[in-house]
């Protein structure tokens, strides 16, 4: 079953035209799976801006940077340039931190038209997924992130009590920066599968 779900999976992604590795087999599949995520991140975000008095959104646009956003404690690079400079080690390093940061904080994300655990399940598949391609990297064991380190999850104080007021603004707040950081592991992601092919140009 296993197998099938390999090879529907690399076929929807249009990677048996040409002969591939298991490397870049699964980078495809994980790439897929995190714009997938990326996606469905643009829709939360749509649909709770959506649902927004014209004053409510102003002033959450105001007062929101999203250069701030609580995951931000993971050391990434600052721009485009650093990100093409980083070995894949560290892209895949980083991406695992960023998507294990979300596993607690996205069980409160759900969308009309999916299960509410969607997203829950989405990144655990994506987590296993970079694990995978970590320990697949030569000396990937030595940047295994260590989870003990991660126990604190951002958003922790998402739960507390709130007024209606600082409700709305920590939604808007997590959903936006859960689009921010979706963005990134696509970015580092895609990057580190276009270093699999010599001849690719990986110009973001």
């Amino acid at each position: 079953m296993e197998k099938v779900v390999l090879l529907l999976s690399m076929l929807s992604l249009g990677v048996l035209s040409q002969p591939i590795t298991d490397g870049q087999r699964l980078f495809s599949i994980a790439v897929s799976r995190v714009q997938h995520l990326h996606l469905l991140a643009q829709r939360l975000f749509s649909e709770f801006e959506s649902s927004l008095q014209a004053e409510e959104q102003r002033q959450l646009n105001k007062i929101f940077l999203q250069d701030f956003c609580n995951s931000d404690y993971i050391i990434s690079p600052i721009d485009k340039h650093e990100t093409q400079r980083s070995s894949v080690l560290k892209l895949l390093s980083i991406s695992y931190r960023l998507v294990e940061s979300w596993e607690f904080p996205s069980r409160s994300l759900s969308v009309s038209s999916a299960p509410r655990n969607q997203v829950s399940r989405s990144l655990t598949d994506l987590k296993t997924g970079i694990l995978l391609l970590i320990r697949a990297t030569q000396d990937g064991a030595e940047l295994l992130p260590d989870s003990s380190a991660l126990q604190l999850a951002p958003y922790g104080n998402y739960y507390q009590s709130l007024g209606p007021d600082e409700s709305l603004r920590r939604t808007y707040e997590l959903l936006a920066c859960f689009k921010k950081d979706m963005h990134k592991v696509e970015t580092y992601l895609t990057v580190a599968k276009c270093r699999l092919s010599p001849e690719a140009n990986c110009t973001l």
